[in-house]
């Protein structure tokens, strides 16, 4: 299995966030938040769960266009997400440069799938989840560690699903922290990173368009204030390696990027 590792530039031991994409796998997207939240102190493990699913054994780049890796995406059995992402998290905490601490964040698809992790990942230090479905009522029982929503106003069909995970992590007398952003779509986070609209935009789209950006800034701000408040990391600037982990892994394979560098090595 290919996983994407971004290390904080930084002399003392770091924290631990492994990080799970959208539907849409392992994008230029999904790697450039990977690199922001490493350049706020944290060491990123963000692995593609589409590795071996594409020919020859590839993940999301060998599939052949959008359509495909979505398809793929919806194909992956639970099972297999699951001992694909606490592969992952074990190869994480045992980094040199870990401190111990874990996290786990996901967004859409990777949503549902962190708050899904919390429930069979008992030394998480917190949970993120970005516009994803919750697990069953029945499995939070499970979780140990504090989880945080992030969910867009217009997000009708997410959104439904709020109230009763609040009730039923209520229940099972677990932390459950969901913030609704006002005017924010689905996947504000990356929707809020797009170029401003053009001239040419109707007020609805550049109002859509404002929502998504304040939500994605105060999004990423929300999630490194929690994050920093039980990890406690540092710093600012970052490498990063694409590496085989866990008990998929193929042949090994390194890219490096040493603040946010474009130029790629070792492919």
């Amino acid at each position: 299995m290919q996983t994407f590792v971004v290390y904080p530039e930084v002399k003392e031991k770091a924290p631990v966030i492994v990080l799970i994409h959208e539907i849409f796998g392992l994008s230029d997207w999904f790697k450039l938040q990977a690199d922001e939240l490493a350049a706020k102190g944290f060491i990123v493990v963000a692995p593609d769960l589409l590795s071996g699913s594409g020919p020859d054994g590839g993940g999301t780049d060998s599939l052949g266009g959008q359509d495909k890796v979505t398809a793929a995406v919806g194909k992956l059995p639970q099972d297999q997400v699951t001992a694909d992402l606490n592969a992952v998290a074990d190869y994480g905490k045992k980094l040199p440069a870990a401190n111990g601490k874990l996290a786990v964040a996901g967004f859409c698809w990777g949503g549902g799938k962190s708050f899904s992790f919390a429930t069979v990942r008992p030394d998480l230090s917190a949970a993120f989840v970005f516009y994803g479905t919750p697990p069953p009522a029945a499995a939070m029982a499970a979780i140990n560690a504090p989880v945080f929503g992030f969910y867009g106003e217009m997000d009708a069909r997410v959104d439904a699903t709020i109230p009763q995970a609040t009730s039923d992590m209520k229940a099972a007398g677990k932390f459950y922290e969901p913030v609704t952003y006002k005017g924010a779509g689905h996947g504000f986070m990356r929707a809020g990173q797009t170029p401003p609209p053009d001239a040419t935009a109707t007020p609805q789209q550049a109002e859509m368009y404002a929502a998504n950006k304040k939500a994605y800034e105060e999004g990423f701000a929300r999630l490194v204030k929690e994050l920093k408040a039980r990890t406690a990391p540092g710093a600012k600037k970052m490498s990063r390696v694409l590496t085989p982990t866990g008990p998929r892994a193929k042949k090994p394979g390194v890219a490096e990027m040493v603040c946010h560098d474009a130029t790629m090595a070792g492919m």
